[in-house]
């Protein structure tokens, strides 16, 4: 049976996600800083087993960042990340009820773009903001 769960924030967990979409995992006690620094996330279980997650980091004041949206993939193409987006979303709008002027940003993983663009999402360029930026590593 499928369930949510709000601020778990569970470091194993979390990275399995990682792992289990493809993206590998950080360290324990790194993964623990970015947990902390989560002001809101939801879990998906199927029965007690994770199976997708996604948390909003930010200020909430100037900017919102919609982060790890993973659903583990033999669960993709249910709706689960549809889910998990409509769950973040509605944490958005209570805090864009008290400051309608944040804004929401988030970093599409390749090839994914398709889905954020159905869930209302537009890139930075469409919206005459330019192109978003990283810092690139050190080589």
């Amino acid at each position: 049976m499928i369930n949510i769960r709000e601020n778990v924030n569970n470091v194993e967990e979390f990275n399995y996600l990682y792992d289990a979409v493809g993206w590998g995992h950080y360290d324990e006690a790194i993964s623990q800083i970015a947990l902390d620094n989560t002001f809101y996330s939801v879990s998906i279980y199927d029965d007690d087993k994770i199976v997708g997650y996604g948390r909003l980091i930010g200020d909430q004041i100037c900017f919102i960042y919609v982060q790890d949206v993973m659903v583990v993939p033999e669960y993709q193409g249910q709706q689960i990340g549809t889910y998990i987006m409509k769950i973040l979303e509605d944490k958005i709008r209570e805090i864009k009820a008290v400051n309608p002027d944040v804004r929401v940003y988030l970093g599409s993983s390749k090839g994914k773009e398709e889905f954020y663009k159905k869930c209302g999402y537009i890139t930075r360029e469409e919206a005459d903001l330019g192109a978003g930026m990283i810092l690139k590593g050190e080589e």
